[in-house]
C-alpha cells in the first residue's frame, strides 16, 4: 500500500498567476506550437520547437518568468500525450534572478522515453527566471522538442548547502505563552527536547491569532532557512499559514523572507528563505492554525540554518536525473554506475521477465537507459555480490528464483543457474574463496518455506544447498513473522569461507559455509535492539559501524544509536555503544570513505515505504577516532525508501533514489554527488590533492608487493571495495589499510594483505592521502 502523502508533492506547486512563458523557437507555422501552450492548463495544446521549413536544430530551451521572486525546488515536465516526437532526452535546469545572467545548471540528466509527467529536482533556492534546455530527443527521432505543460514546486524545506547552527546561548520569547495551566514557555523550543512545547496562551480568555516566536542568538549570524517541529503530544496549534522575518537589533522587522502554508500533520516543517539574511533575531509568526481548531499555536522544536562551510561540510553538486528511480546501484572497474529499478522505470509488481537498466558514466556524467530481456529476471528487491572478477551477481526479487551476472568488460548481461529456493530482499556476500552466499529473503516466494542459505560457485555455475543454515536463527522480531523478519541482512565475509551475521537482528551469529554450513551464536550487540533497515559498514579491518534502523520493518520509531563490532581480538566479536547520531534513521544509506569515516545518509524517524516524511535530510559523518558524528551539508532530495549510496574513485559520494510507487510524488528518479570536507577548501575550490603516478597493476594477486609512486608525499594507503547497494545495505563494502614501506620521498611498496578474508577478491579502489587526510583520485585494481 502506498501512502496518501505519497501521493502528494513534498513542495507545493506554485501558482501561475501573472507567469509568463519564452522559448528559444517554436512552431506557429504548421501548428500552434506556441510557448505559451505550457502554461494554459491543458494537455492537448503543446510548445513544439520549430519544425517547419527547416527545422532549428538542438539544443531548444524554454524559460518561465515568474515575475517575482519565489522559492522553487523543482520543475514538472509533462511530455506531450497524442504523439511521441520532441519528448525531451538529455535535458539542464538553470536560474536566474533577472532573467539575463544565468548560473550553472542546478539539475541535468536524462528522461525516460514515455509520456509520464517527470519532476526534475534540485536544490531550493529563490528566483525569478527558471530555464528548461533539451539538448537531445528521447527518441533520437529528431532535431525537435516539445511539452505540454510546465510546473514549479515550491518550498519542500530543504534547501541544499545549509547546517544546522549550534544553538548554544540562544534565547526565545514569543508574543503570549502559556504558563497557568502548562509550563509552555518559549524557551521549550530551544531545550533539544520534542517533548516539552511552547504554546500560546490559552487559559482563560485565549489570546487571539496571530503568534509569534523570536529566537535571540545573541549575535548576528548568515541565515538561510527555519524549521519546525510541530508538537507530538496533540494537534492543537499546529502552525498553518507562517511567515518568517529577521531583524539585526529586535525592533524592525524587514519583509519575510519566507512564507507558507504548512500541512496539518506532525511531521517536520521546513522554511527556505528567498535569501540569506544577516540577522540576529529570527521571527516565525503563525496566522493560522493549521487544522483551524482554535486560535492557537505550538512549537515542539525551531531550529535554524545557514550557509555550509564547504572544508566542514562538504558540499553537493547539482541533481543529475536518471531515466529511471536508481533502486539499486554497483559500482563497475570501468568507471561507471549501474544502477536498474523493476520491470518499470517508476514502478514495480509481478514476475514480468525483464528490468529496466541504466549506467551513468562517471567521466562524463552521461546516463544511457536499457531494458534487459535477456535473462528473463526482473530484478526488483535482488541479492548482489560484486564477484571476484568485477562482474556483478544478481539474484531474486520479483522473480524470485532467478540469478543474473552483468559483465562490465562486455557490456552484456546473461542468465546463470538458478537458485534452489526463491526469494527476494535476501542478503548476499561474496567469500573469501570466491563463492557467493545468499541468506533470508522471505519478501519473495513461499515465506513459509525456510529462507536457509546457499552458495554459488564460479566454477560450476551452480548452487548449493546450506542445510546447516537455518534463516530462523538469524531472524528479527519483526510482528510480521518470517515475510520481514529475515529481510536484508547484515553479512560480512572473514576468513576460511566464514561470514559474521551482525544484524539487523539484536543477536549475531557465525555462519560457516563449509560442507553443509552451520551456524552458532556470536552474542547480541551490545544492548541494541533489533535494527531493521538499518545498516553496517566495514570501516577497518576486523572493524564495522552499524548505524539506525528500527524493531520493526515499518510504522516504528527509528533509532540514533551507532555501534562499532571489534572482530580483532578473535572469537566473539565485541559490539560497543559509539556517539549516536544526530537524526534517527531507517531506510538510511552509509558508505566507508578512504580515510575510514562513514558517511550517512538519508532515512526517517519513523519509516514508511514510499514515503518522504519525517526525512532526515542532513547527512553525517562519523569519526572513528573520536566515535562521534558531524552533521554535514542538508540533502537537495529526501532519499529513504529504495535510496543508494556508493563512493566513487574520485573519492566523492553519490546519493540517489527513493520511491518506484508508480504515479505517485515520491518517485526520486535522480541522484546528486556529494563532495566530502577532505576535498575543499573554505571557498569550497577544492583543495590540492596527491596524484598517484606512473603505472599501477590492474590485478594484484594476495600476498603481493606493488610499487606506487605519487607527484607529492602521503602518510596513508587504502583499498575500498567497489560497493553494491540495494535497500539500505551494501555487504560489499569494506576499507582495508594497507602496510607499506617507504622508498623515496614519492616512492611507496604497498603490501597487498595475504589473507582473502581481509581483502575479499575483486574490485579495489586504490587511494593515497596526504598528512592532511586528502585522497587522491583512485586507481582501480582487481586483487585476486
Amino acid at each position: 500500500m502506498v501512502p496518501a502523502d505519497a501521493m502528494e508533492p513534498t513542495a507545493p506547486v506554485l501558482p501561475r498567476t501573472g507567469w509568463t512563458v519564452s522559448a528559444s523557437d517554436e512552431e506557429t507555422a504548421s501548428e500552434n506550437g506556441r510557448a505559451a501552450n505550457v502554461l494554459d492548463g491543458s494537455n492537448s495544446t503543446i510548445w513544439h520547437s520549430k519544425w517547419s521549413g527547416t527545422a532549428t536544430p538542438l539544443p531548444h530551451s524554454i524559460t518561465i518568468d515568474m515575475h517575482r521572486t519565489a522559492v522553487v525546488s523543482a520543475l514538472v515536465y509533462q511530455p506531450r500525450t497524442d504523439n511521441a516526437n520532441g519528448r525531451v532526452g538529455s535535458y539542464t535546469i538553470q536560474l536566474s534572478a533577472n532573467g539575463t545572467s544565468w548560473g550553472a545548471a542546478v539539475a541535468s540528466g536524462t528522461l525516460g522515453d514515455d509520456a509520464a509527467a517527470k519532476t526534475l529536482s534540485f536544490a531550493a533556492q529563490g528566483a525569478r527566471h527558471v530555464r528548461l534546455t533539451a539538448t537531445s530527443e528521447a527518441g533520437n527521432r529528431g532535431p525537435w522538442s516539445s511539452a505540454a505543460e510546465i510546473n514549479l514546486l515550491g518550498d519542500p524545506g530543504s534547501p541544499a548547502s545549509v547546517v544546522d547552527l549550534a544553538r548554544t546561548g540562544w534565547t526565545a520569547s514569543a508574543s503570549d505563552e502559556e504558563t497557568s495551566s502548562a509550563t509552555d514557555r518559549a524557551a521549550n523550543v530551544l531545550d533539544g527536547d520534542a517533548d516539552t512545547i511552547w504554546h500560546s496562551r490559552y487559559s482563560g480568555t485565549p489570546q487571539p491569532l496571530p503568534h509569534s516566536i523570536t529566537i535571540d542568538m545573541k549575535s548576528a549570524r548568515d541565515v538561510s532557512a527555519l524549521s519546525y517541529q510541530p508538537r507530538k503530544s496533540g494537534a492543537n496549534g499546529r502552525v498553518g499559514a507562517y511567515t518568517v522575518t529577521t531583524s539585526t537589533d529586535g525592533t524592525t522587522f524587514g519583509a519575510p523572507v519566507a512564507s507558507g502554508t504548512w500541512k496539518d500533520d506532525d511531521t517536520v516543517k521546513g522554511a527556505t528563505f528567498s535569501r540569506t539574511v544577516s540577522a540576529r533575531y529570527v521571527r516565525l509568526t503563525a496566522t493560522t492554525e493549521a487544522g483551524g481548531r482554535g486560535p492557537w499555536s505550538s512549537a515542539a522544536e525551531i531550529r535554524l540554518s545557514g550557509p555550509a562551510n564547504p572544508a566542514t561540510s562538504g558540499s553537493w553538486g547539482r541533481v543529475t536525473g536518471f531515466p529511471l528511480v536508481p533502486v539499486a546501484t554497483a559500482l563497475l572497474p570501468n568507471n561507471k554506475l549501474l544502477a536498474w529499478s523493476a520491470y518499470g522505470i517508476d514502478r514495480f509488481g509481478g514476475s514480468n521477465g525483464f528490468t529496466q537498466t541504466a549506467i551513468m558514466d562517471l567521466g562524463t556524467g552521461a546516463v544511457t537507459q536499457r531494458r534487459v530481456d535477456n535473462t528473463k529476471h526482473d530484478m526488483f528487491c535482488p541479492g548482489i555480490a560484486v564477484l571476484k572478477d568485477g562482474r556483478v551477481l544478481v539474484t531474486g526479487g520479483s522473480n524470485a528464483e532467478r540469478a543474473s551476472i552483468y559483465d562490465p568488460a562486455t557490456d552484456s548481461w546473461s542468465s546463470t543457474t538458478d537458485m534452489n529456493i526463491a526469494r527476494g530482499y535476501q542478503a548476499m556476500t561474496l567469500l573469501s574463496n570466491g563463492d557467493a552466499f545468499v541468506l533470508g529473503g522471505s519478501w519473495s516466494g513461499n515465506p513459509s518455506a525456510g529462507k536457509d542459505g546457499e552458495v554459488w560457485s564460479p566454477t560450476t555455475g551452480g548452487w548449493r544447498k546450506l542445510s546447516g543454515v537455518p534463516a530462523t536463527t538469524t531472524m528479527t522480531g519483526d510482528p510480521r513473522g518470517p515475510y520481514r523478519a529475515d529481510n536484508h541482512q547484515w553479512l560480512h565475509a572473514t576468513s576460511n569461507g566464514r561470514v559474521l551475521h551482525l544484524g539487523p537482528s539484536k543477536q549475531m551469529n557465525w555462519i560457516s559455509t563449509q560442507g553443509n554450513g552451520s551456524i552458532a551464536a556470536a552474542g547480541n550487540r551490545a544492548d541494541s535492539p533489533d535494527a531493521m533497515n538499518g545498516n553496517a559498514v566495514a570501516y577497518d579491518i576486523g572493524k564495522l559501524l552499524t548505524l539506525g534502523g528500527a524493531t520493526a520493518y515499518e510504522d516504528t520509531t527509528a533509532t540514533r544509536r551507532a555501534y562499532t563490532v571489534d572482530l580483532s581480538a578473535g572469537g566473539q566479536p565485541r559490539a560497543t555503544r559509539t556517539g549516536d547520531m544526530d537524526y534517527a534513521r531507517s531506510f538510511s544509506n552509509s558508505v566507508v570513505m578512504p580515510d575510514g569515516k562513514v558517511a550517512v545518509f538519508g532515512g526517517q524517524s519513523y519509516p514508511v515505504p514510499f514515503s518522504d516524511a519525517t526525512s532526515a535530510l542532513t547527512p553525517e559523518i562519523w569519526d572513528p577516532a573520536t566515535g562521534r558524528f558531524t552533521r554535514m551539508a542538508s540533502m537537495p532530495v529526501p532519499r529513504n525508501y529504495h535510496s543508494v549510496a556508493n563512493l566513487l574513485p574520485d573519492g566523492r559520494i553519490f546519493s540517489g533514489g527513493g520511491g518506484l510507487c508508480g504515479d505517485c510524488a515520491t518517485n526520486h528518479a535522480d541522484g546528486a554527488i556529494f563532495t566530502p570536507p577532505y576535498l575543499l577548501n573554505a571557498d569550497g575550490t577544492e583543495r590540492k590533492r596527491p596524484v598517484v603516478t606512473g603505472t599501477v597493476p590492474s590485478r594484484v594477486r594476495h600476498g603481493a608487493t606493488v610499487p606506487v609512486t605519487t607527484d607529492s608525499a602521503v602518510t596513508r594507503f587504502a583499498l575500498v571495495r567497489a560497493g553494491a547497494a540495494t535497500h539500505s545495505t551494501d555487504n560489499d563494502q569494506r576499507r582495508v589499510p594497507l602496510t607499506f614501506t617507504r622508498d623515496s620521498a614519492t616512492s611507496y611498496t604497498l603490501t597487498i594483505p595475504s589473507d582473502p578474508g581481509v581483502a575479499l577478491p575483486g574490485s579495489y579502489l586504490l587511494f593515497a592521502l596526504d598528512a592532511a587526510g586528502t585522497p587522491s583520485k583512485a586507481r582501480m585494481i582487481t586483487v585476486n
